[in-house]
């Protein structure tokens, strides 16, 4: 996340930073955030998707509790961000190249899920938006960062990030499982989350959402939970 820096979940695990601060964001094993990836997956057949920007809508993860990695805390929260100066930090560790490919998609005030990942109830938390297109992200280069990856070099860097600022807390906390509920309802009828990466690519970080999954996602807001 931003500099402060944020730290991650979703696949990869930051640290604080703070836009300096954010940490990166890190994938759980079981759900997955964002930092960590897999960085072997191979660039190619992420590349396809590189430079197309396929959605103006974003689900991005981070972890809310603390965890170590090389002795780093990448825990970020959305009360992380909301703490941060400008309420804005740089969403940085993202090590898998279609989750940076993604980063490297998005345009400035594009509106993207803040997802708490790898954590006891993982779910939707709240909104923000992209007010930093992608540009280098500084924990590639950073031998002690846990992001630290010696083969990107500064004039040719393999990872992106972007900068986020809160928008608001959702009206209410929409867990993974009640979106799977309405995933699997979806697949049989056709509905707007059949789909969803959350659950087709659950592995990815950084993932796209259709305008029709994002209106439902918010849509959700003014419902009980099912």
């Amino acid at each position: 996340m931003p500099r402060a820096r944020k730290r991650p979940a979703g696949a990869a695990r930051p640290d604080k930073k703070g836009p300096e601060g954010k940490r990166t964001k890190t994938e759980n094993p079981g759900e997955a955030s964002a930092k960590v990836e897999n960085s072997s997956l191979q660039e190619t057949s992420a590349s396809k998707d590189c430079g197309k920007n396929l959605s103006s809508y974003w689900l991005m993860k981070s972890e809310p509790e603390s965890r170590l990695e090389k002795g780093v805390d990448v825990k970020f929260s959305i009360e992380d961000l909301k703490a941060q100066p400008k309420q804005t930090a740089c969403w940085d560790g993202v090590r898998n190249y279609q989750a940076r490919n993604f980063l490297r998609a998005m345009k400035l005030e594009e509106e993207a899920f803040f997802y708490h990942s790898n954590c006891r109830e993982p779910g939707i938390v709240g909104l923000m938006k992209i007010v930093k297109e992608a540009y280098p992200d500084h924990t590639q280069f950073e031998k002690n960062n846990p992001h630290y990856d010696p083969s990107s070099k500064e004039d040719n860097p393999k990872w992106s990030m972007v900068d986020v600022q809160f928008v608001r807390m959702m009206k209410r906390f929409i867990p993974l499982a009640e979106l799977k509920t309405h995933h699997q309802a979806h697949r049989a009828t056709g509905g707007p989350l059949q789909n969803m990466a959350l659950f087709t690519r659950q592995r990815l970080s950084v993932q796209p959402l259709s305008r029709e999954e994002f209106d439902f996602i918010l849509s959700l807001e003014e419902k009980e939970p099912s």
